[in-house]
């Protein structure tokens, strides 16, 4: 069921990126934010009350709340016209958290694939810490971008090879590799890339009223 649920987390942030990008319009994206968000609120919930009291059942679960939250928070903020301020410090919340996941992901569980997912979601939530709580608005063509790929990268691919049973353990270190020398490869570069082209325009330019996507997980 999370693995589904994982599936449309990458859907929603990709939809999102694009919304940043100016692709999107923003009010139609927000709509999706809230089928997403509703989703990553009810599962979790499933999953806690099935798991019998199992510790590790319940730590893994409790992780999708901060995604299905952030895209409820998002989905509204964007119907609404809200200011973003609060769901930019919710996201530093959620970004700080997240590294306390990939530690557990790494040790705990020893799945490396998901604790460099995390690390991924660690990131991506404290851009939107720095675009949507101090309102560098600058970022957005970048945050934009590392949205959408982390769409792909974080949640359509692991949740089609888990759904498929294509993820499995024997493979963990050369997909934690492979998913980490990606992700600081391509996000620097996209960094380099998109400073050369100058600043960005204000995210109001991109039919984003200050507000992006965000998850999973």
């Amino acid at each position: 069921m999370a693995n589904v649920g994982l599936l449309f987390v990458g859907a929603v942030l990709f939809l999102n990126g694009l919304m940043l990008l100016g692709k999107v319009d923003s009010r139609a994206a927000a709509i999706f934010n809230l089928f997403v968000g509703g989703l990553q609120v009810v599962t979790p919930t499933y999953l806690i009350i099935a798991a019998n009291q199992d510790p590790d059942q319940i730590l893994l679960a409790s992780g999708i709340f901060l995604f299905g939250f952030t895209y409820l928070y998002v989905g509204v903020g964007l119907l609404m016209g809200l200011d973003t301020t609060g769901v930019g410090y919710y996201s530093l919340f959620v970004s700080i958290v997240a590294l306390g996941y990939s530690f557990v992901s790494f040790r705990q569980f020893g799945d490396q694939p998901f604790g460099v997912i995390w690390l991924y979601w660690a990131f991506l939530w404290f851009l939107f810490f720095l675009l949507l709580g101090l309102k560098l608005e600058a970022l957005t063509p970048y945050v934009g971008w590392v949205t959408a790929i982390e769409g792909w990268v974080t949640g359509v691919i692991p949740a089609f090879l888990l759904l498929s049973g294509y993820w499995v353990a024997e493979n963990f270190y050369e997909i934690a590799i492979a998913l980490g020398a990606f992700g600081v490869l391509v996000f620097t570069a996209l960094w380099f890339v998109l400073r050369r082209r100058g600043p960005g325009r204000p995210a109001e330019e991109y039919g984003a009223p200050s507000y992006p996507a965000g998850s999973p997980g």
